[in-house]
């Protein structure tokens, strides 16, 4: 639906905006992409792989830039430092958009960005490790009530929405839970399938291998999805009832970038989310291209802005 949308919205902004020489001539020379992550994870995976797409469909390399840490900061940086003539580019994931900390709360992100388009938008899974005795939500809810302060989360870091999604469950569900934070989702993961760790939100592309191998238990889903491995999952709204979210990429542009460019971009990243090639990759991790207009992924960071903004403050917690 959101890909309808942003078709018939392109078209009308074509239909008003005069061919330019901006418009006739983008891209000239290669588009920078940076990512606010490290190279070899999630983001960077489905990022590569998009950007060679969408370098093919726009006739000009993507070339990915990895500059991760930060809570995405020195990446907006590196977009914010250049010229807003749509050469460099931010694929941010939603936690880098919306969830406000030390280094982001002064730094209005869509005063200093362009929207493009969303890329992905996926729900995040809840896992445990196989050697808690527990196989549903409301069963882990149970053990947690029976157990309290014995049972905990990891996160790849506070802050993140993997550790916001453990907020809201830990309030939501009224258990004591204790979060324990990582510096990435790799270590995180091997301690839960050792038991270290007992139970943990993130995307499926993360936790796969270890549910396959029998090691980790996926008791449901933050939020409705149709990929093949996450399609068969409950969603926890269902036994927690406004527990609900999603992960997303989208991507940005500086503000200031021209209107006849941004639609270039976006009527690309349509097409490119189309391809058969990029799906067929990451279907079957559970990753879903979905694609929309600029102010359709405006809505969607105003709307998850004010989501974790108000948990956070609620929940009293300490974002660096």
């Amino acid at each position: 639906m959101l890909t309808k949308k942003i078709l018939g919205a392109a078209a009308l902004v074509l239909g008003l905006l005069p061919l330019g020489q901006a418009m006739a001539e983008y891209p000239e020379r290669p588009i920078r992409m940076v990512i606010p992550f490290a190279a070899g994870g999630p983001a960077d995976m489905v990022g590569r792989e998009f950007a060679m797409l969408l370098g093919k469909e726009l006739g000009q390399p993507v070339v990915v830039v990895n500059l991760g840490g930060g809570h995405g900061v020195p990446a907006l940086n590196q977009v914010l430092g250049q010229p807003a003539d749509g050469y460099t580019l931010l694929m941010p994931a939603s936690g880098n958009m919306t969830v406000p900390s030390k280094v982001m709360q002064d730094k209005k992100v869509l005063e200093l960005l362009t929207p493009i388009s969303l890329l992905t938008q996926s729900p995040h899974v809840l896992v445990v490790t196989s050697k808690l005795p527990v196989h549903t939500t409301q069963e882990l809810i149970d053990y947690a009530k029976a157990h309290p302060g014995q049972v905990n989360f990891g996160s790849a870091g506070v802050g993140g929405v993997a550790h916001l999604g453990m907020e809201l469950f830990k309030s939501l569900a009224k258990v004591d839970v204790v979060h324990v934070p990582y510096r990435g989702t790799s270590q995180v993961v091997t301690d839960l399938a050792s038991g270290q760790v007992q139970a943990l939100f993130s995307s499926m592309p993360s936790l796969k291998p270890m549910i396959d191998q029998g090691s980790a238990r996926a008791l449901t889903m933050s939020a409705p999805s149709s990929g093949t491995d996450t399609a068969k999952l409950p969603v926890i709204s269902a036994t927690l009832p406004g527990m609900e979210y999603t992960t997303w990429y989208g991507l940005f542009a500086k503000a200031g970038t021209p209107p006849e460019i941004v639609v270039k971009l976006n009527q690309a990243v349509v097409k490119t989310l189309k391809n058969p090639e990029l799906n067929e990759k990451f279907d079957p991790q559970g990753v879903e291209f979905v694609s929309s207009s600029p102010q359709e992924l405006t809505d969607i960071v105003r709307r998850d802005t004010e989501k974790w903004t108000k948990l956070i403050k609620d929940a009293n917690i300490q974002i660096d």
